[in-house]
């Protein structure tokens, strides 16, 4: 049986990304996954591993002309690597600022320009970026993470106007707490100003406790299935906290929804 979708996964070494490309080899798509390092990773049941690094031009290049050699098309892309930080913003160095973003939006939007001239060509595609509730709902000791979301949520919507004339969505997927190493293990800006310390102290165990008690990336996984699968529509919000965070801030009052998203985080 032929595969019904090539899919490729950016950031498929762990987490969210690794979890999305089983499932999506289950649902016999032909997925390409990508690695930064082929010699350091595990296989995948199902999914062919690409070494490519969102962070150089080159890399993505290769890695898409390697894909499109080989399925010679990419039905949908799911861009999923990411990194985060943890730290007031005046602790953030503008290197720390420059690297997060070169991953979480510039990386995407690389990855998006290398496979649009396919998917332009063939007249049909999905893209699904991976955002985050952060990308409308900004967190205390976040703010570049959350701005790098904002800025992925920005660019989404805007990108879906200019490319559905070619037959190409654009969705957007927002999870909350989830349950990786990469929450778990969250870095901290290198700088550190006394004055802050007792609130991200604060805040730092209240995000540990609540990414210990979220759940594992399944569920963010299905909901990113169908959206690369389904019925196209721009937002998905994972069913539980981050639907519910969604529909908060889009009914309620600004005020209330602040104090409740101050108390998430341990401050008064």
């Amino acid at each position: 049986m032929s595969p019904s979708k090539v899919v490729l996964v950016t950031g498929v070494s762990s987490g969210i990304g690794r979890t999305v490309a089983k499932k999506l080899a289950e649902q016999n798509c032909l997925v390409f996954g990508t690695v930064r390092n082929l010699s350091k990773s595990q296989a995948i049941p199902g999914v062919v591993l690409i070494e490519m690094d969102v962070r150089d031009e080159a890399s993505i290049t290769r890695g898409i002309e390697t894909i499109i050699s080989q399925a010679k098309r990419i039905d949908v892309l799911v861009n999923s690597a990411g990194v985060t930080l943890l730290g007031a913003a005046e602790e953030t160095s503008m290197a720390e600022a420059q690297s997060l973003f070169d991953t979480n939006f510039f990386g995407l939007l690389r990855t998006i320009k290398a496979v649009l001239p396919h998917m332009r060509h063939q007249r049909s595609g999905r893209i699904v970026n991976v955002s985050s509730v952060l990308g409308f709902l900004p967190a205390p000791y976040m703010a570049l993470y959350s701005a790098s979301k904002h800025a992925i949520e920005g660019l989404s919507e805007s990108l879906d106007h200019e490319v559905r004339q070619f037959g190409i969505r654009v969705s957007l997927i927002e999870p909350s707490f989830t349950k990786t190493n990469l929450d778990l293990n969250a870095p901290q800006t290198v700088e550190r100003i006394s004055d802050y310390s007792k609130e991200l102290s604060i805040v730092s165990k209240a995000i540990q406790n609540n990414v210990q008690k979220a759940p594992m990336p399944n569920q963010v996984a299905d909901t990113i299935v169908k959206a690369s699968l389904g019925a196209w529509k721009m937002r998905h919000t994972p069913k539980g906290e981050a639907s519910l965070l969604a529909k908060l801030r889009r009914f309620m009052p600004a005020a209330p929804v602040e104090k409740g998203l101050r108390k998430t985080f341990g401050l008064a």
